[in-house]
């Protein structure tokens, strides 16, 4: 068995009894088809982002529930086939093992204290700025020692060409 989320976007145009048995088929046929209930909540009436079936509204309604994979099929098949749903998504929710507030706690814990015996000076990143690319240039500059200064980096190169001025005529050679 998994946990399902249905979001189901039926009519705007539906009577308040007519929303109620179109939900009512829905989750019938989860319940036929072996699966278990969790929750069922109205959301009401919402705009849509864009015209679905010349509707700009839509009554949203959420669904929670359990069943076995291969029962998903038959129950998204019923959804298609009815006239009153204009949308629907079903999606899995996977509870990760071990995935509470004390648990991180520890994990983030364990992590600190790992990093402290492991990383040394040396594998320390330096805290230089991405963005600026003049001081990361420097920085690696000074990581690398003398080998880096008899490098010149691409854009040191571009800056130490002189750039004829406008007041010097180009010359081409003829």
């Amino acid at each position: 068995m998994r946990r399902y989320e249905l979001m189901l976007l039926l009519r705007p145009d539906l009577e308040d009894d007519k929303l109620q048995s179109a939900v009512e088929k829905v989750t019938r046929a989860i319940v036929n088809g072996g699966g278990s209930l969790s929750k069922v909540s109205p959301w009401g009436k919402r705009r849509l982002a864009y015209d679905i079936q010349n509707f700009r509204e839509a009554s949203y309604f959420l669904i929670h529930f359990d069943i076995d994979p291969s029962a998903v099929r038959e129950i998204e098949r019923r959804m298609l086939i009815s006239e009153e749903i204009v949308r629907h998504l079903i999606t899995v929710l996977e509870d990760r093992p071990g995935s509470s507030e004390e648990d991180e706690v520890d994990i983030a814990g364990a992590v600190e204290a790992q990093g402290d015996t492991s990383m040394s000076d040396a594998d320390e990143p330096s805290p230089v700025k991405l963005r600026d690319r003049g001081a990361t240039a420097v920085a690696e500059e000074s990581n690398r020692g003398e080998a880096a200064a008899e490098e010149p980096q691409p854009e040191q190169a571009a800056a130490e060409e002189p750039q004829p001025s406008e007041a010097e005529p180009a010359t081409s050679g003829s």
